[in-house]
């Protein structure tokens, strides 16, 4: 098997909670040549941890300097444009984690670099790789004819969760000019997307970016993309989310929102007229937490429940074995570029019926 020399992009709490352990169980896929994070405190936090000896305060230079089969891009996603399209022009196959990016001409960059490279770009949609989630598809046309789905997603702040069952180097040493243009960056990419719009709004957008892109791209796996957006809402500055999505014979609501509990409440639910399938996620900061399919049925004059957990393996172990086959094989990943493009489509349709609703 094929070791990929891989170069890490941002080393906060997913990347040390995520993907470094699971780089490390994966030895023989992966080989994690060189590091990247602009907090020099983090930097030789995690290369002592891992015995990273190249270590880089500039993702760009990395990339130019390293002999590198594949990045994964895990950095604030202000820059993640920026970064693969620099990877793939430097011949780099590139893992991205969601979102993508943030305006539909960072969007058609990516992929023009990638038509270019010849490379792979995977978008890291971590939940359509649960096996639950896999399986239901699998098996949605045994439901026939839907009647009715539900998209649910309100969860605890991650940090709240984090506390209690990991261990996280917090860096304190981030230059103030960095953080200050990141903001600044954010604005002007969502200002691009969107045009000028009520701060609220810009905040709807990069939730649904950013929480909301899981559901929504898993939704349309499931279901395909909704034919239009009926009605939506937003409240708390963005915060929380609803909507009213239109496939033509059945509607599907959507809703999301984060809080300060202590638990994380995600599933998918889709109704049949004699039948259901429901996935239900479990936060992916504790690993291992298995992801469910719960199916219920009527058969006669029985009614049937079954919960499935397929497997313990947890989905983003799923998704790098998945990345590692697509690189060495040459396929195109289901979670594309243009893929997140259908993503984007969708949360500029939702804030504009907002915009129009207001």
């Amino acid at each position: 098997m094929k070791r990929l020399r891989v170069g890490l992009i941002g080393l906060g709490e997913v990347a040390q909670i995520v993907h470094l352990p699971i780089i490390e169980a994966l030895a023989t896929r992966y080989e994690l040549v060189a590091v990247c994070d602009i907090s020099p405190s983090l930097l030789d936090h995690v290369g002592n941890r891992y015995g990273v000896e190249k270590r880089y305060d500039d993702a760009l230079e990395m990339i130019r300097t390293e002999t590198l089969d594949c990045v994964f891009v895990l950095n604030s996603d202000e820059y993640h444009a920026e970064c693969v399209v620099a990877a793939l022009d430097h011949g780099v196959h590139v893992l991205v984690e969601k979102p993508m990016c943030l305006s539909p001409r960072e969007a058609d960059q990516i992929i023009a670099a990638r038509d270019r490279s010849g490379k792979v770009v995977m978008v890291a949609y971590m939940r359509r790789f649960a096996p639950a989630f896999t399986e239901a598809v699998e098996r949605l046309p045994d439901l026939g004819r839907i009647t009715y789905a539900r998209v649910h997603d309100i969860i605890g702040q991650n940090r709240l969760i984090i506390d209690q069952t990991a261990t996280v180097f917090r860096p304190d040493d981030i230059p103030q000019e960095a953080v200050e243009d990141r903001w600044a960056r954010g604005s002007e990419l969502v200002r691009e997307a969107l045009g000028d719009v009520p701060e609220e709004l810009a905040w709807t957008y990069r939730l649904l970016c950013g929480l909301g892109s899981h559901d929504l791209s898993a939704m349309r796996e499931l279901l395909g993309r909704p034919l239009r957006v009926l009605a939506a809402r937003q409240w708390r500055k963005g915060g929380f989310i609803v909507a009213l999505l239109d496939y033509g014979d059945f509607v599907v609501t959507y809703e999301t929102g984060v809080d300060v509990q202590l638990r994380f409440d995600a599933h998918i639910e889709v109704f049949g007229e004699t039948g259901s399938l429901k996935v239900q996620y479990d936060t992916p900061y504790v690993r291992h937490l298995a992801t469910t399919l719960v199916s219920d049925r009527t058969v006669g004059d029985t009614y049937e429940r079954s919960v499935v957990r397929p497997h313990l393996k947890d989905p983003y172990t799923h998704e790098l074995e998945y990345f590692h086959e697509m690189v060495t094989t040459g396929g195109t990943p289901k979670t594309s570029p243009e893929d997140y493009l259908q993503d984007m489509d969708l949360f500029i349709e939702l804030v504009r019926t907002m915009e129009k609703n207001a």
